[in-house]
């Protein structure tokens, strides 16, 4: 008999998608926060309040604020649009 060798590779993924509903005011303080840009958001976090808790979501965090760049600025000129339809 010959000796047969079997790899077996077991992963497991889980995955978490969060929905979550802004005020207008909420996106305005969103688009105020990360208006400076991820860079200077994080030397002044790290300066004031340390890397400890920060720097292990570093990397989520600019995911983040790269969402966040990309999307709250088109809720709010949607919010500005339908507020000039709504005023004619």
């Amino acid at each position: 008999m010959s000796e047969v060798n079997l790899n077996v590779t077991i992963s497991t993924d889980v995955s978490v998608i969060a929905t979550i509903e802004f005020s207008e005011g909420e996106l305005r303080a969103l688009d105020a926060m990360t208006g400076y840009g991820i860079e200077p958001f994080l030397k002044v976090f790290y300066e004031k309040l340390g890397k400890h808790y920060m720097q292990p979501y570093e990397k989520d965090l600019r995911t983040l604020f790269s969402r966040l760049d990309s999307t709250v600025p088109e809720a709010l000129r949607r919010v500005k649009q339908a507020r000039k339809i709504l005023e004619k």
